[in-house]
């Protein structure tokens, strides 16, 4: 199914290898409702995630963004906060190398800001699910081309969104 843009990822959450492609959504808070994607690309399913978001890191200036583990990158952090006034919240990772001692006495901190980065981006998690229930997105089984894949993805993002907008 479309070579071109389609290959074999991996899901870590689900610790499953699939085939196919990847929606990526940085998506703006809208309190009281889903959030609203600002952001949306497309790529195939082994793009590691830090690849996709670099590109447009430029136009989120002054921003706080909250994303899963994968987005813990050090150096990035770092970068975006001085040069754009913006920063990457995730989860805490643990540290290779670091002693138990060291890891129990940071546990409780940790848990609690891991927990608070996950509460905020509960509602992003709930977009995608959204999305998957309302659109069915993630079946594309007959699927054979690059303009398919295109077509199945942007056509029903722009169903999903349009409900969205009419009934709120």
């Amino acid at each position: 199914m479309a070579r071109d843009i389609s290959d074999k990822g991996y899901c870590s959450t689900k610790s499953t290898h699939y085939y196919g492609v990847k929606l990526h959504v940085v998506a703006k808070p809208t309190p009281g409702a889903l959030p609203v994607p600002e952001f949306v690309g497309l790529t195939p399913a082994s793009t590691h995630d830090l690849t996709v978001i670099r590109p447009i890191l430029h136009k989120l200036e002054g921003k706080a963004l909250f994303g899963d583990k994968i987005y813990a990158d050090q150096p990035l952090n770092e970068r975006l906060h001085q040069q754009k006034d913006s920063f990457i919240y995730t989860p805490v990772k643990l540290v290779k190398g670091e002693s138990e001692q060291e890891r129990q006495r940071k546990r409780a901190a940790d848990n609690l800001f891991s927990k608070s980065v996950f509460s905020i981006r509960q509602p992003t998690e709930s977009l995608f699910n959204w999305l998957i229930e309302k659109t069915n997105m993630q079946n594309g089984s007959k699927i054979r081309s690059k303009a398919g894949i295109m077509v199945h993805v942007f056509g029903k993002l722009a169903a999903a969104c349009f409900l969205m907008f009419i009934n709120p």
